[in-house]
């Protein structure tokens, strides 16, 4: 997200992008049944390079590497850990194994733990109560392109919502949300059937083709599951736990990366006037601030991700179909009403109480649109359905929002 591009700029790894066939992303196209509003970024303050950019995450991944071994005071060890080395409640350094299978212990006086949403290393650092609420079922469409250039597509279908990006300049990835409790089998056959029977039909004429050819493609299909778990540490001495490690939300929104490079930021901002880490009782309570600094830009992601994906994976309920309705029309108003909520996805407006503004303005707008232009009895029920679900469907979001505000406001003080 362009959010998360400023944040690398602010890291100097705004170069890891080159090289890669990383592509500029200027927002997304939302379509339901025929009708479409375009989500477009507002970098109109911003300079010409800074924009959203997708590419193959393994390649990023990997200039990030080789831009950190260059360093002169960087010494790169490559294993895989199996386990935090703890000696009185304090962490000292890991346990690994080299490519050769041989077990090995490197010691440091802070170990940061961030090894991904797969972690086997947070049990201990934090509350690891993981929801998944649905996977991802992914692959790559070829020879094919996106209705709009330089923008993804939102799909929002029942069963499910499906999503399009490109991710270099001749790829375009799909990623179709399907709900866990009805996870087909990849391995028999009945994806692929549960694919071409139930999502196809619903895709856009221009990407139908190459959609039935990349699932027909020979182990093409990919898997993910979409986890959610909030962010709840365990104050540990001698450790620290960042990225999806530590907190997660639904991968709908595509906004985990800039919620993670925004909190390496802060993490570096603490640790670089500290010339001493070996007090790690010390060091541990210096960084519980992290926890306060990181929640503006953690909890507008978050909650929002996890609020769109309630939105739009539950098409068969009226009242959520409404409330799609009201998301799809309360975009296309333009101006102040789609730029906020696009300021608030792509990472440029951390704020929580915007967030809770558009929340709150959009549920008013939907109410208004559904009493039009008469209040009969029925419009007057669709309008309390509506508002009941847009509450209940914020309900946790909105105390999050409001704790959020209240700790920001705290800080600031």
């Amino acid at each position: 997200m362009p959010g998360g591009y400023l944040k690398l700029i602010e890291l100097g790894l705004e170069d890891c992008l080159d090289e890669i066939d990383a592509q500029r992303f200027l927002g997304y196209t939302l379509n339901k049944d025929g009708k479409e509003a375009l989500v477009s970024f507002p970098l109109e303050k911003f300079h010409s390079h800074v924009v959203g950019r997708t590419f193959h995450h393994g390649r990023f991944v990997q200039r990030l590497r080789k831009k950190v071994a260059s360093l002169h005071n960087v010494s790169l060890e490559q294993g895989t850990v199996t386990s935090l080395l703890e000696e009185n409640g304090i962490v000292k350094g890991v346990h690994y194994k080299d490519k050769s299978g041989q077990l090995l212990t490197a010691y440091a006086p802070l170990t940061i733990v961030c090894d991904g949403c797969f972690s086997n290393l947070r049990r201990s650092l934090c509350h690891s109560k993981v929801d998944i609420p649905s996977y991802f079922v992914g692959f790559i469409l070829t020879n094919c392109k996106l209705p709009k250039e330089k923008y993804g597509a939102l799909i929002l279908a029942d069963p499910s919502p499906i999503l399009f990006y490109p991710i270099s300049s001749t790829e375009i990835r799909c990623l179709v949300d399907v709900p866990s409790q009805n996870l087909p089998s990849v391995s028999n056959g009945e994806m692929a059937h549960y694919l071409k029977t139930l999502v196809a039909p619903k895709v856009l004429p221009e990407l139908y083709n190459s959609f039935i050819s990349a699932i027909e493609k020979k182990d093409n299909i990919r898997i993910m599951p979409n986890k959610i778990m909030a962010g709840a540490p365990h104050l540990t001495p001698g450790a620290f736990l960042i990225g999806d490690a530590f907190n997660m939300r639904h991968a709908i929104t595509g906004g985990g990366m800039t919620v993670a490079l925004s909190d390496v930021v802060i993490l570096r901002d603490l640790l670089r006037p500290l010339h001493d880490l070996s007090d790690a009782s010390a060091i541990c309570k210096y960084l519980e601030s992290f926890y306060t600094l990181r929640k503006p830009m953690s909890s507008t992601i978050n909650t929002l991700a996890n609020v769109l994906h309630k939105v739009f994976s539950a098409p068969s309920d009226p009242a959520m179909e409404n409330l799609q309705q009201t998301l799809l029309g309360y975009l296309k108003l333009g101006g102040v009403f789609s730029s906020g909520v696009s300021a608030l996805l792509s990472g440029l407006c951390p704020r929580p109480l915007s967030l809770a503004f558009h929340f709150i303005v959009m549920a008013i707008y939907g109410v208004g649109q559904l009493l039009l232009p008469f209040p009969s009895p029925k419009r007057l029920l669709d309008g309390a359905k509506l508002l009941w679900v847009s509450i209940s469907t914020n309900h946790f979001s909105y105390i999050m929002i409001t704790n959020t505000i209240k700790i920001y406001n705290n800080l600031k003080m």
